[in-house]
């Protein structure tokens, strides 16, 4: 058995896509749930970095001593409204905002905004804590625009009206297939991923 590295969330689906990213090394991926569940935290940080490190944190006082503990905090920056929705992004609308109203309120934000001012992308930084306490931080992006309206039944959150650099569809049109590919998680971790090897093969 390999080294233990728990994800810092109670979410399923995530640790299902996390296992299927890292695929390839030596880590069996686990859930916040092994600790008792992920514990209640404050993110109140003032970027993708210190949110996760708060929930990477929070996480590591719980774990067994030996696990690895990562978190990851991401959301959509969009240019023209100064990064906003941000560190922001799940509650854009209002604490316990659904994701219709969160888009919603984005587009009314943006109405009258022609399509070359409407530039945006979703950024995704993982923290990383070993055994030993060291902590670091892996960032990614997919760049792309925000739509007119919104397109597609598939995904969640903003994905509607997200389209990815080089596509003319919405990632709730394009699909998991596609979106595992270019999203901000997958290239987040891609940058973890070499890390991780480059301390195996020191």
């Amino acid at each position: 058995m390999g080294r233990t590295l728990i994800i810092a969330t109670g979410n399923a689906h995530k640790v299902s896509e996390f296992d299927g990213l890292l695929q390839g090394l030596d880590f069996e991926v686990a859930s916040a749930k092994v600790c008792g569940g992920m514990p209640d935290v404050d993110e109140n940080g003032d970027s993708f970095s210190a949110n996760a490190l708060i929930k990477a944190r929070a996480l590591r006082e719980h774990a067994p001593a030996d696990a690895w503990i990562l978190a990851d905090d991401s959301g959509l920056v969009v240019d023209v409204i100064a990064g906003a929705p941000g560190i922001y992004s799940a509650r854009y609308a209002g604490v316990g905002a659904s994701d219709a109203d969160n888009v919603k309120k984005l587009m009314h934000v943006l109405c009258g905004v022609p399509h070359a001012s409407r530039t945006a992308r979703f950024r995704c930084v993982l923290a990383l804590i070993d055994p030993e306490g060291n902590e670091t931080t892996h960032a990614g992006a997919c760049e792309g625009h925000i739509a007119l309206q919104a397109s597609g039944a598939a995904g969640f959150g903003y994905d509607p009206v997200f389209i990815p650099e080089g596509y003319g569809q919405s990632f709730a049109e394009l699909g998991d297939g596609v979106k595992s590919k270019l999203s901000h998680r997958a290239q987040a971790v891609e940058v973890l991923r070499d890390y991780l090897t480059s301390l195996a093969e020191a």
